[in-house]
């Protein structure tokens, strides 16, 4: 090609990067989505099956050990895991549907905002775990959750400027 049919090359290199970051940025999304949903579902299935059959926390463990038997390659299923699972679904006990049913796949409700998605849903996984270890009362992890969302906030930031905002509004 001659140079001056190139004249706007530098403009489509531009777009094409910008939609690449953007579809990575929605498949990171819905993957997050899934798996905090999952790992709810799971809490949730345990801590019934707890309730209702006088299972103890004794199942745990057990459970942990059988899932890394059955599927080595999968992670994310440790003991300590599983725990934080039924904890969390205890936390948020509404935080999605539950039952069976036809789920629409998350991308689609991706399309560029966080519609559709609970905040829970939208926060990484680790996200949800400080907070319901630092933080007890629900409706300031709620607040916490949309303020990441806001702003944009890193794990360690986020809880330090969290932090720094509760006792400015002196809660």
């Amino acid at each position: 090609m001659k140079p001056n049919q190139l004249r706007h090359y530098g403009d489509l290199l531009v777009d094409v990067k910008s939609r690449i970051r953007e579809a990575q940025t929605r498949a990171v999304l819905s993957v997050n989505a899934e798996l905090v949903h999952l790992y709810w579902d799971i809490g949730r299935l345990i801590a019934h099956r707890q309730q209702q059959e006088g299972w103890g926390a004794g199942v745990i463990p057990r459970l942990a050990k059988d899932l890394h038997n059955e599927l080595p390659d999968v992670k994310g299923f440790s003991e300590r895991n599983i725990r934080l699972m039924v904890q969390f679904a205890r936390e948020y006990p509404n935080a999605f549907p539950s039952g069976p049913q036809i789920r629409q796949p998350v991308v689609a409700k991706l399309p560029g905002t966080r519609t559709g998605q609970p905040p829970v849903a939208q926060i990484p996984w680790v996200h949800n775990v400080l907070l319901i270890q630092r933080v007890k009362d629900e409706s300031v992890r709620i607040w916490y959750m949309n303020a990441t969302l806001e702003n944009g906030w890193r794990v360690q930031a986020g809880v330090c400027r969290q932090t720094q905002l509760l006792l400015q509004r002196g809660q």
